[in-house]
């Protein structure tokens, strides 16, 4: 059953008011409270052990090859599509592991135990191994499997102990195939839905930094200077697309917060998108027509990307903290609809609005 009306406007009354207050003081702000991580965790409650509707995305090379999704991907088969799955995960430690006493905290380690298994990993990392799925998930669901991973490790619990090292088989190829796929991508995918470049880096750095993973550390590093450095005059009025759930130019600005020093970044940030030094910068929030259409409400989540972005920028580069109000700006058009009924955004939007907060 989905959240009652008055529990969805609580949750955009905190967020509007936090916004104003944030407008007024310009100070760090902080509005993932447990009372608002309790609602987002909901989503993926809901949906972590609903298996259809599926989308599979399964290459075939015979006919035996097709199964139920939960026989497929036993640990990653539900919130429509596995990489929905895998970071349905991630969203559930990430928020037990900042709110510990959360009121679903036994129902998230009951559904964390069941499907992050050693067994169900076994079987994904079976699929990955089939001939024809070499590709499967790249880049988009490789970044979020080992962001959860990351997450893991973060977590200072027993059980993110033992869930770390029944995900280890799977993580451990999916590194190597990233060592792999890297040096061949000779140039970078810039779209705004799962195949971009830039976002794939950004949530595997995160992994590469937590996990000591030094050598994959620098090839991300050395590949997001090789894809992104020389890049200037970014056209973000060319943004959104009709299907972004990623803007294109601000995420690749969020990656390269991450790898280059402060001035190198401000350097680079500067020739990139020069219009973003103006204080009074304004960027309209993309308009969702449609919310049961499962591409144009991507829409919400691209609103949330160019947040978690701007902060990545004003993270790094304080003199442009009027970037906040924007970020804000683009929370409060799309926090009310995370929870509106509809599965084409209910089993997604909640992980991308919590990545968003501060």
């Amino acid at each position: 059953m989905y959240l009652k009306i008055s529990t969805i406007l609580a949750l955009i009354f905190n967020v509007i008011s936090l916004s104003a207050q944030a407008d007024k003081q310009n100070e760090d702000y902080n509005y993932l409270t447990a009372s608002v991580a309790e609602k987002m965790a909901e989503l993926p409650i809901q949906c972590l052990q609903k298996e259809y509707p599926n989308k599979l995305n399964q290459v075939l090379e015979t006919p035996e090859e097709i199964a139920f999704p939960s026989t497929l991907h036993p640990a990653f088969y539900g919130c429509f599509d596995w990489h929905s799955a895998v970071h349905g995960h991630w969203l559930l430690v990430r928020l037990i592991r900042q709110y510990p006493d959360i009121k679903q905290s036994a129902e998230i380690r009951r559904l964390l135990t069941d499907n992050l298994s050693s067994s169900n990993i076994q079987v994904e990392l079976n699929y990955f191994m089939r001939n024809s799925e070499k590709a499967f998930e790249r880049t988009y669901g490789w970044a979020w499997l080992l962001k959860l991973d990351a997450e893991l490790l973060l977590w200072g619990d027993p059980l993110a102990k033992e869930l770390h090292q029944n995900l280890q088989p799977l993580v451990a190829l999916i590194v190597q195939r990233y060592k792999e796929f890297l040096p061949v991508l000779l140039y970078p995918v810039r779209a705004g839905e799962h195949p971009n470049t830039a976002f794939g880096l950004y949530l595997a750095y995160d992994y590469a930094a937590i996990s000591g993973d030094e050598t994959f550390k620098s090839l991300i590093v050395q590949r997001a200077i090789d894809y992104f450095g020389k890049d200037q005059g970014c056209p973000l009025n060319w943004e959104p697309g009709g299907y972004d759930f990623l803007s294109p130019c601000l995420q690749e600005a969020a990656l390269m917060s991450k790898i280059l020093n402060r001035k190198k970044f401000k350097n680079w940030f500067d020739r990139f998108l020069p219009e973003l030094q103006n204080r009074t910068f304004d960027l309209v929030p993309a308009r969702v027509a449609d919310r049961t259409d499962g591409k144009l409400v991507h829409l919400d989540g691209l609103n949330f990307c160019r947040a978690w972005s701007l902060y990545a920028v004003t993270d790094a580069i304080p003199q442009y903290r009027h970037l906040n109000k924007v970020a804000l700006q683009h929370i409060d058009a799309s926090i009310s609809s995370i929870i509106d009924g509809n599965y084409e955004g209910d089993h997604w939007l909640a992980t991308f609005a919590v990545l968003s907060m501060r």
